[in-house]
């Protein structure tokens, strides 16, 4: 049964690792890869990722992306969006703590900042505006 907008967007809120899929040409599949995001309903959704990687490179090209997130347990449960990139920013520090603190347990966050801030070199945020979404939740089956 597919999820109202509450729903969906309640979802997409929860920490769940995204798959995020961008075209990379008319002859191979989409670039899709792991990666943790920021939504809250109703805006748009936002990740960082390196300045100048492949990702990068091809949500410029393309300028717009999918991702789907999902769950098995206590239900199956999906939601999938893509939209257009609106906009591409330099990465800032207080976005790496934030995306941090979302996904990882207390304990962790400051070791893996300081091992993020030595060996990760630059990032960019890339905003995406949720423009069309699928989601279905299959109850108890």
């Amino acid at each position: 049964m597919a999820l109202s907008r509450e729903e969906r967007e309640e979802f997409l809120a929860e920490p769940h690792v995204a798959a995020l899929s961008v075209i990379r040409g008319n002859t191979r599949g989409p670039l899709t890869v792991p990666i943790w995001y920021q939504y809250s309903p109703g805006g748009e959704l936002w990740f960082t990722t390196g300045a100048g990687s492949r990702k990068h490179r091809l949500l410029e090209a393309a300028g717009h992306c999918s991702l789907m997130v999902d769950r098995v347990q206590p239900t199956v449960r999906y939601v999938a969006v893509d939209g257009p990139v609106s906009r591409i920013e330099e990465g800032t520090d207080e976005q790496l703590v934030e995306m941090t603190r979302r996904y990882l347990p207390p304990e962790a966050v400051e070791p893996y900042l300081e091992m993020a801030r030595r060996e990760h070199g630059p990032s960019i945020a890339v905003f995406v505006k949720p423009q069309h979404w699928l989601s279905a939740d299959l109850g108890g089956f």
